[in-house]
């Protein structure tokens, strides 16, 4: 049995922007969530958990390295069952590749903008 979640579901949620420390402070006071340190190299971004802190829910992560060119923006990531071709097929359907295709460890990544200038990422 394989652990890979169905197509088409949305499967995390997250946040880049230039300063996760703020923002991770600002959601922490606003909506009650936790937030845990994830270490990225030279900085970190954040886990988010519940206010009880029993489930993680999102990342709040910094506009750096992999994550320079994301959009400020809550970002859903979609799986679907190959993300090169779903990249693909959104530019033959008038939308825009913002990230990727590319790794991110065993998980293959994309961000697309479709024609109405929302994004959404891939995974495979």
């Amino acid at each position: 049995m394989s652990d890979k979640p169905k197509t088409g579901l949305i499967v995390w949620h997250d946040l880049t922007v230039a300063n996760a420390e703020e923002i991770k402070n600002f959601y922490s006071e606003v909506v009650g969530w936790q937030a845990a340190s994830h270490d990225m190299g030279d900085y970190h971004d954040f886990n988010i958990s519940t206010p009880d802190g029993e489930d993680i829910i999102a990342g709040i992560c910094h506009a750096r390295g992999s994550n320079a060119s994301l959009p400020p923006a809550w970002l859903i990531y979609v799986t679907v069952e190959d993300v090169a071709a779903s990249a693909q097929r959104c530019l033959e359907l008038g939308g825009k590749i913002i990230d990727g295709p590319r790794s991110m460890g065993e998980t293959n990544f994309c961000v697309i903008q479709d024609p109405a200038g929302a994004v959404m990422a891939l995974l495979s």
